[in-house]
């Protein structure tokens, strides 16, 4: 059976004892410290070493000043300090110094001066006329400016404000072809991914690489083209330094393969001209390969820019290698003249 319940002895009451709570001692809120006033100082004397009211602290006087304290004491009258002296009593007996004054105090200065001529200018004019707008003879008005006319003419078409432009336009007239053709080939060759701003950047440092170098010496094995200036010019004058590099280095022809031209599938070497733009476009790429195996000479945006310009200083001096590369061309070219087929006239 199981035991039995003890139901009187569950509900005793169980024994309850609050703990008791510690009291601390209330702190006063603001404490008192005591005073730190020193009872046997004394504040109307200053410190030792306060000199500021020393005879020998005080700032010099000025000149002015100086003169007026002199002139009180010997009973003398002396400069007025409440104003100032005037530039006629500064120069005053000193020719030197009246002789760099502007003219209009050259003109106060002379009319102070006792008349000596009967001719001589009344007092209050002057010698020069400070108008700006001056009537000619035409009744207009002139503002110093060159072919001004009174009233404006009128263009010969109507419906015009302003005249036509004279035909044939310049060759630098339109926006988007007013630089020098060989700077917008370069410009464009070296553009990548689309960033024209980027390449015409590079095209600006090499204008600049090339107008401040020195002046080049010209190899006699390797000659520019015929007419060039001298060397002492092409500094000055960048575009033209540019140009004279890429013309003299550009090769006159390409060598074009043709297989089976020559039977059994043998190639044959075959000379084919090329246009302006295409030697200067083949003279523009070597320069750049040639340039991008160059050894950086500075870091930074310029880099690129830096060794195509020293580039084409070499081609100029006749020291880069891009000149045996044209000879080679020639040379393979005059050896394969042979082989063009000219057509045959009916």
């Amino acid at each position: 059976m199981p035991p039995r319940l003890n139901f009187p002895a569950l509900t005793r009451s169980i024994a309850f004892r609050p703990r008791p709570q510690v009291q601390f001692p209330a702190r006063a809120a603001l404490r008192l410290s005591p005073s730190q006033c020193r009872l046997y100082s004394d504040s109307s004397k200053p410190p030792a070493n306060d000199r500021t009211k020393r005879e020998d602290a005080k700032p010099i006087e000025h000149v002015s000043e100086e003169a007026a304290s002199m002139a009180k004491t010997m009973g003398e009258d002396g400069p007025d300090l409440n104003q100032g002296t005037s530039i006629e009593d500064v120069v005053k007996g000193d020719k030197d110094l009246q002789a760099n004054l502007p003219k209009v105090m050259q003109d106060k200065l002379n009319s102070q001066k006792p008349k000596t001529t009967p001719n001589m200018a009344p007092k209050g004019s002057r010698s020069y006329s400070t108008m700006t707008t001056q009537s000619n003879g035409n009744s207009g008005i002139d503002m110093g400016l060159v072919d001004l006319q009174s009233v404006s003419k009128a263009p010969a078409m109507p419906g015009l404000k302003f005249e036509m432009p004279s035909l044939p336009l310049p060759k630098d007239g339109h926006v988007k072809h007013r630089h020098d053709p060989v700077v917008d080939q370069v410009t464009n060759l070296l553009m990548r991914h689309g960033k024209k701003s980027v390449a015409e950047r590079n095209m600006a440092l090499i204008l600049q690489h090339l107008r401040t170098s020195p002046v080049p010496t010209i190899n006699p094995a390797r000659p520019l083209l015929p007419g060039a200036p001298p060397p002492s010019h092409l500094p000055l004058n960048p575009v033209l330094y540019l140009t004279l590099a890429i013309d003299s280095v550009a090769p006159l022809m390409r060598i074009r393969s043709q297989r089976g031209a020559a039977g059994g599938g043998v190639a044959l070497q075959i000379p084919v001209p090329l246009g302006q733009r295409q030697r200067r476009r083949a003279a523009i790429q070597w320069i750049m390969a040639a340039a991008s195996k160059r050894r950086n000479s500075g870091s930074g945006k310029g880099s690129l820019a830096q060794r195509i310009a020293s580039e084409l200083i070499a081609v100029v001096q006749g020291t880069s290698g891009i000149w045996e590369r044209r000879n080679a061309i020639h040379k393979l070219g005059v050896a394969a003249r042979a082989n063009i087929v000219l057509p045959r006239k009916r």
